[in-house]
């Protein structure tokens, strides 16, 4: 069922008051939500290699328990390793040793491709908790070969574009977070916490900024440090034309107390070394941002088998399929909103409903029924066999932003 809804309110840029929020790739909840997204992926890989196909699999249950540190200028030790919890469901006969170490070197591989300074091997312990799943959610994911079956009632949500705010805290964190920064400007750790204030056409970025304690020496240079974070932000949202918008205030590290050294000082460049905890599904939404102004699903996306778990399938196609109709009605409306509702065990091609919202743009020439035109060719082009299958690829294969 397709319901199309016209929304008589202001979009979220015309909005007086606006708030969102990025975590960064260092930080607990999102280090969390990518260990157990790559324990997915890389199992789902492990069973198309082996199997030929994904078998049922839901990870998507992590905790970080918080290590300890004694960071000190010129460079620190972490004390007490961190934890990392991973819980869920796995596939598996007389190869649960492998399934272990498959999912043990996919944390791995997320902490040396993206936390410089933090050592898996001996900063971290990873610990694995995989056990069967239930024969019945099994049984579905085995059934989907042609057209997979939902294997919860559950919703998706997405939307498109993103507001001014959204953007410059998303890019803002990814550009600070760039391996060109990083080259350049070693002492900047990963874990870098954006959150965003628009009223009217004032805007506070406040970005906590976890700094690497070896290249650091003194409190000046650590002073130092923290201003060269804030220039970086600046000419970044000066080159990309935000600043000729808005007025903009960036803040950096505000809790820093510098004559009594309560500094954001880190060994590892992530407060996950001492006592800052994460967990699954309480970062950012699939989109990346966590936007309070905007319709929200609370599902953890991580770890969900990306072959017919809806919390997870739903709400990567809910942004998908509002971007696409966005890109075909751009001069026609402002805001594109995408719900999908599944029921377990039907097909996932036929949800409950698919609701597309817009918010129409002023002026704009074309007539309601060519729109809901529009809108029903883009959602019955993303709701094939064809098309899930796609997107179940994309996503093993990490093409999607998902957290």
């Amino acid at each position: 069922m397709l319901g199309i809804e016209a929304l008589q309110r202001k979009p979220v840029n015309n909005m007086k008051i606006e708030l969102v929020e990025r975590k960064g790739v260092g930080h607990p909840d999102y280090i969390i939500d990518a260990s157990c997204e790559y324990v997915s992926r890389e199992l789902s890989k492990y069973y198309l290699n082996k199997y030929g196909m994904i078998l049922h699999h839901n990870v998507d249950k992590g905790l970080i328990i918080g290590g300890e540190a004694e960071p000190r200028f010129g460079g620190g030790v972490v004390t007490k390793p961190i934890e990392i919890h991973v819980a869920g469901r796995a596939s598996y006969d007389d190869d649960y040793e492998e399934v272990i170490e498959v999912s043990r070197e996919a944390v791995k591989k997320f902490l040396k491709e993206n936390i410089r300074h933090l050592d898996p091997d001996t900063h971290v312990n990873i610990k694995l908790s995989l056990r069967r799943g239930s024969t019945e959610l099994a049984n579905l994911v085995k059934r989907s070969k042609e057209i997979p079956l939902a294997n919860d009632t559950s919703f998706g949500v997405g939307y498109y574009p993103l507001s001014d705010l959204e953007s410059m805290v998303y890019y803002l964190e990814r550009h600070l977070n760039s391996p060109e920064i990083k080259k350049s400007y070693k002492f900047i750790g990963e874990d870098i916490k954006i959150s965003g204030l628009r009223i009217g056409r004032k805007v506070t970025l406040t970005v906590a900024s976890a700094i690497v304690d070896r290249y650091i020496n003194s409190v000046k240079e650590y002073k130092d440090s923290k201003d060269t974070v804030l220039k970086l932000s600046q000419e970044f949202l000066d080159q990309e034309g935000y600043s000729d918008k808005y007025r903009i205030r960036v803040r950096v590290n505000t809790a820093d107390d510098l004559k009594s050294r309560k500094i954001y000082l880190t060994v590892t460049g992530t407060s996950a070394e001492m006592g800052d905890d994460g967990n699954t599904g309480r970062g950012n939404r699939v989109n990346g941002l966590i936007t309070p102004n905007r319709f929200m699903s609370l599902e953890a996306v991580a770890g969900k088998n990306p072959i017919n778990h809806v919390g997870k399938i739903y709400n990567v196609l809910a942004m998908k399929m509002s971007r696409d109709i966005y890109t075909e009605l751009e001069d026609t409306v402002e805001e594109v909103y995408v719900r999908i509702l599944s029921t377990i065990g039907k097909k996932i091609t036929e949800p409950q409903i698919v609701n597309v919202l817009y918010v129409p743009k002023r002026g704009a020439g074309m007539k309601t029924r060519e729109i809901k035109s529009v809108i029903k060719r883009v959602v019955d082009e993303n709701m094939t066999g064809e098309a899930f299958h796609k997107l179940t690829n994309d996503i093993v294969e990490g093409k999607y932003t998902l957290f």
